[in-house]
């Protein structure tokens, strides 16, 4: 078969197959144009998802009638003064964005500069059908129909119009995020379902955008390394959602997916969300235009950075160091259908009752409002330096003396003073401003992995001899694994050596976790290190595997804590960063509004 040159139409029919794919990327491509024209006001409206129609109207610079006819040729863009195509500051300038939407859809353009006559141009796939005069107020409105009509073979691959609808809605919602300078409205079959005023602030914008309650449940990003600037808003890890889509990334105002950025910021959240957990963010990156390739994809949702370990570093350490900012802070309300879950009985308690009474049927009534306030300084450091913070013979939570201690200040002892333990698993705390609920088994995973943690970075972790080595066989590789590792496992206080070829040798295991199961420890060690993500270092790995660990070694739910222990434990969560959630991303403790108690009790 010999070479030939293929026909305009098919070309540019390939050439939307790169751009255009869903009503999603021909709705991105023209409100980009939009943005690129100096609109301050672009409102979009779509039907049946986009597939039946899609328009854009912008109140931007416009373009000429001569302009038109250039726009809707291939490789023709106002955006590229010269040919530094390394130096854009446009969302667009390839030039391929109109005349493919074109080639694959009836599109009908009117534009109309500042002084000038309004113009109207129809192309029905391709072929120019009409053009004339147009009424219309200085900008551009572009309408796309039956998108993918004349190709079947496209189109059947398009998804339900509820989907590409979603699809369509997430490209507004981050071009929006990206200019909050820009006013933006979405009309989805006739219902405005998005509308944002111009003039915000990236912070308002954001708020705007994503869920209420984002804005109390979010931390503040402000990094700068030379002309490199990171900012934006974090999710804190309790703040959570099973899926990525909410993660908004953006590099000089382009929203972009890219891989490094990704990977970065699943690093930063490492140890505090579960892998399968994604924090709700909004990061803007800011650099030269000389640091960052923006030519990479037609799509343009990809960019290479030239310092890609600079960015890394960037956005992992200034997230990181966000966090830990945060200390012991975790969302701080309980779920609407928590609430609601309570109920109210009537209960008549006995006319001596000086407190509240906690007690099961047919047990002796429990005065709570007596438990015994910790010493605070030398006594908790002393508690929590046994590496045995918790006493298996405590007496039973809660069986405490006559009321006599004040509430606790607030300032001083943010997480309120114990009262009780319910089911032998959360602490019942009071506060100044409410009622604190505590997941024990979760909050001292946490401490023990923070001091793990210190254990990684040079503060060494007590281990604990066996009194007889333990052998514990594994496949190969494992082995192989766990030997490489072995230096760094020692600063996490787990001591082994290679004992031949299939097994190693545990000589010593952290004081902190107490008599656990050596060879489940080990071999759950070996397991992390092969599952974890191949692109970590074995120090990122390492801090994965310390949250294992420190699982095997938490006072576990069901286990009984007297007022001592409780009180032990809420005054070292408040000095210990991350305590608020668990290593998993879910909180280790919540709290209610003394307002909430008493719209319970119809007080309110």
């Amino acid at each position: 078969m010999s070479i030939r040159r293929l026909p305009e139409t098919l070309v540019n029919r390939i050439a939307a197959g790169e751009v255009v794919e869903r009503p999603a990327a021909a709705l991105k491509e023209l409100v980009e144009n939009a943005i690129d024209a100096s609109a301050t006001r672009i409102s979009v409206r779509i039907a049946e998802g986009g597939i039946a129609r899609l328009e854009v109207e912008d109140d931007g610079c416009g373009m000429t009638p001569d302009d038109m006819a250039l726009a809707l040729e291939r490789h023709a863009t106002s955006k590229l003064p010269d040919d530094a195509i390394e130096d854009v500051t446009t969302l667009g300038f390839r030039g391929e964005a109109l005349p493919s939407i074109a080639s694959v859809a009836r599109l009908t353009l009117e534009s109309r500069t500042a002084g000038g006559d309004g113009w109207r141009r129809v192309v029905d796939n391709g072929a120019v059908i009409a053009e004339g005069p147009a009424a219309l107020a200085k900008g551009t409105r572009v309408l796309v129909e039956d998108l993918f009509a004349r190709v079947p073979a496209r189109r059947k691959f398009l998804r339900s119009a509820r989907s590409e609808y979603a699809a369509c809605l997430d490209i507004v919602r981050r071009l929006a995020m990206a200019r909050p300078e820009i006013g933006f409205s979405v009309e989805h079959d006739g219902r405005r379902v998005l509308d944002v005023q111009g003039g915000q602030d990236r912070l308002a914008r954001v708020a705007a955008l994503t869920q209420r309650e984002l804005a109390q449940n979010s931390i503040g990003v402000d990094v700068d390394r030379g002309e490199v600037h990171l900012g934006g808003v974090i999710s804190l890890p309790t703040y959570n959602r099973g899926i990525a889509d909410h993660q908004y990334l953006f590099v000089n105002g382009r929203p972009v997916k890219d891989r490094l950025l990704v990977g970065a910021l699943r690093g930063a959240y490492a140890d505090l969300l579960a892998r399968d957990r994604h924090p709700v963010v909004a990061l803007f990156l800011d650099m030269p235009t000389s640091e960052v390739d923006v030519n990479v994809h037609p799509a343009k949702t990809e960019v290479r950075f030239r310092d890609p370990q600079l960015v890394r570093g960037m956005i992992v350490g200034g997230l990181r160091r966000a966090l830990d900012e945060q200390g012991f802070r975790s969302v701080q309300r309980p779920a609407e259908t928590a609430l609601a879950a309570w109920q109210q009985e009537p209960v008549a308690p006995p006319p001596s009752a000086t407190g509240f009474l906690f007690g099961r049927p047919g047990e002796p009534a429990v005065h709570l409002f007596g438990a015994e306030v910790p010493p605070v300084g030398d006594d908790i450091a002393r508690v929590y330096d046994r590496q045995m913070p918790f006493s298996s013979a405590a007496p039973v939570a809660g069986r405490a003396e006559v009321a006599v201690a004040p509430p606790p200040d607030a300032v001083a002892h943010p997480l309120g003073i114990a009262r009780g333990q319910i089911a032998k698993t959360y602490i019942v705390a009071e506060a100044e401003d409410g009622l604190v609920i505590v997941d024990q088994h979760a909050a001292h995973e946490r401490l023990v992995l923070e001091i793990l943690k210190r254990g990684m970075a040079g503060q060494s972790v007590a281990s604990q001899g066996l009194l007889m080595p333990e052998v514990v066989e594994l496949d190969e590789p494992a082995c192989d694994r766990l030997e490489a590792a072995a230096y760094q496992l020692a600063a996490l206080g787990v001591e082994l050596e290679r004992f031949g070829p299939a097994a190693v040798m545990v000589r010593a295991t952290p004081a902190m976790l107490g008599a656990i199961d050596c060879r489940k420890l080990v071999t759950d060690i070996a397991d992390d290190l092969a599952g974890y993500d191949a692109a970590l270092g074995l120090n990122e790995k390492l801090e994965l595997v310390a949250a294992t660990m420190a699982c095997h070694g938490s006072v576990r739910a069901g286990r009984t804590l007297n007022v001592t222990e409780m009180n032990a434990l809420l005054r070292q969560m408040e000095v210990t960063p991350h305590s608020g959630q668990c290593n998993h991303g879910r909180p280790t403790w919540v709290k209610l509004a003394m307002d909430d108690v008493e719209k319970l009790f119809g007080r309110k």
